[in-house]
């Protein structure tokens, strides 16, 4: 177990050497009552810190070192001729405030990344700003309304959100200031068209559209699309796709020819730039003609052969500093022009096969909530499995943890009971994959001969089972010297309590 950094200091011991501060200017230009005489941090060699900080840079979990199947997420690989070409020290070295004539580069970059997204989600119109998936949605609701209210329909304020589709999509329209009905999907987990039917029949001139995820977090692709789009936009209302799940359809379908009005993109699912903490997110909305003119402005244009920034006609304003998260844009550009057309059509077709392969493979062990085949992501149910053992799925995914594994998503869709969300990308092999699969099986095995062994886990981490509803009700942020805490914490069993520093929470005092 590795220490904390306050346990491995000893007095007098440091890492670095300045020469002495030869005046008091400095001191008198700060108020007595900040100034501290000792800051109380831990002394310690340039040697231990570094070995302290890799020896705990080891204990991450990551995508370049092992399977990362987490549902929804789309934890793929990212080629790292990506991260090469975004440190390019042309690209490197901009700065936001350069005037157009000297940065004809970067704008070109951008402006045929515009190009690639909208013909491959058949748009017409798309902006790069938005700095994450949530932050597209929000971009392009804000869109839909601009969209209503220059029309004169300030009373469409309603969304329609089926209940399979991604969890931001309630709070992107409550902080648009918009209503939200949720509308709950048929047994076999597409959207029942009865309803979607009534609610628009009783909220006549109010809908101003519905937000669907495609394919669905079930990982099914919706079958009556096109008939919903028909049935929103002959109600005056538009169909705002969430465009997280491309990984399943990028190359093969285009959602504007399905009838889709709006949506966002996730870079960092479908094209491989960072996920999470690797670096800041994007998420591009693109957008047919009728919403062009309220884009954020800039965007990109060329005009002759130059490459200029334009506000649109009736924008809703910026959304993000300047022009967006710019190294992002150069990771995804990258990787369309590494494929190619033809490779991101096998992007998809590989995604959707790999799901299809656990999907089958585990059908007899933790059964799929729906027994047909899934697109880049299948839903598995531990029902069965907690009712015969008792054993849940919060317990399977622990001990996938002993096994080597990164655990995938659970409890959510919401919808499904003891749910599983699975998504091995198209990065994956079926070595990976089997290996994987294998150890699922030994779990379940275990589950049914052994439920303890399988309740208690994970056994073979550096802290063991953790009380998450202690860590996240009462959370030790600081560390103060005292005496150690209990065995049984909220830290875990596996713990060594004689390496446990207490934690305090922060103060202002």
């Amino acid at each position: 177990m590795e220490a904390l950094i306050f346990e491995l200091s000893c007095p007098g011991r440091i890492g670095h050497s300045l020469p002495e501060i030869d005046t008091d200017d400095y001191a008198a230009a700060i108020p007595a009552e900040l100034r501290r005489e000792s800051l109380d941090l831990p002394e310690l060699s340039e040697l231990d810190v570094m070995r302290h900080f890799v020896r705990l840079s080891q204990l991450n979990y990551s995508i370049d070192s092992g399977f990362y199947p987490l549902g929804s997420c789309t934890m793929k690989y990212n080629p790292k001729i990506n991260e090469d070409a975004a440190s390019l020290p042309g690209f490197y070295h901009l700065h936001p405030m350069q005037p157009e004539y000297e940065i004809q580069g970067a704008l070109q970059i951008q402006y045929e990344l515009q190009e690639m997204l909208m013909a491959l989600a058949g748009m017409d119109a798309c902006t790069l700003q938005p700095a994450a998936g949530a932050h597209g949605e929000f971009t392009g609701m804000a869109l839909v309304r601009a969209y209503h209210r220059s029309r004169g329909d300030a009373d469409r304020n309603l969304v329609l959100i089926p209940d399979s589709a991604h969890g931001t999509n309630p709070a992107t329209c409550t902080s648009l200031g918009m209503t939200v009905m949720s509308l709950k999907t048929g047994a076999d987990g597409n959207v029942d068209m009865t309803v979607l039917e009534r609610a628009l029949a009783e909220n006549q001139g109010k809908v101003a559209g519905m937000m669907i995820t495609v394919p669905s977090t079930l990982g099914q692709f919706e079958p009556n699309i096109v008939k919903i789009a028909d049935l929103l936009h002959a109600a005056g209302a538009l169909l705002y796709c969430d465009g997280a799940n491309m990984n399943a359809m990028v190359g093969e379908i285009r959602p504007g020819d399905l009838g889709v009005d709006v949506l966002h993109i996730n870079l960092h699912k479908t094209f491989t730039t960072p996920h999470g903490g690797g670096g800041p997110g994007s998420g591009p909305v693109a957008c047919k003609a009728h919403l062009a003119p309220f884009l954020p402005t800039p965007v990109v244009a060329k005009e002759g052969d130059r490459y200029v920034m334009q506000t649109p006609e009736h924008t809703i304003g910026k959304v993000r500093a300047f022009w967006g998260n710019f190294g992002m844009h150069i990771r995804a550009y990258t990787y369309i022009r590494q494929q190619g057309a033809s490779g991101l059509k096998q992007v998809s077709r590989d995604a959707v096969l790999n799901a299809n392969y656990i999907r089958t493979q585990l059908q007899d062990t933790i059964p799929p909530a729906h027994d047909r085949p899934c697109m880049h992501e299948v839903v598995l149910t531990g029902k069965r499995l907690k009712q015969e053992t008792g054993v849940k799925t919060l317990d399977v995914v622990k001990r996938l943890m002993d096994y080597g594994y990164h655990a995938p998503t659970i409890y959510f869709p919401l919808i499904v009971e003891e749910c599983m969300l699975i998504e091995p990308t198209e990065t994956e092999s079926r070595e990976t994959m089997d290996g994987f699969i294998a150890a699922m099986k030994a779990i379940v095995a275990e589950a049914h001969s052994d439920p303890e062994l399988v309740k208690s886990a994970p056994h073979n981490t550096q802290l063991g089972r953790l009380d998450e509803v202690t860590a996240a009700r009462d959370p030790k942020l600081r560390w103060l010297p005292s005496d150690p805490r209990d065995e049984e914490s909220a830290w875990g069993s596996g713990r060594n309590p004689n390496l446990v520093s207490k934690l305090e929470p922060l103060t202002r005092d």
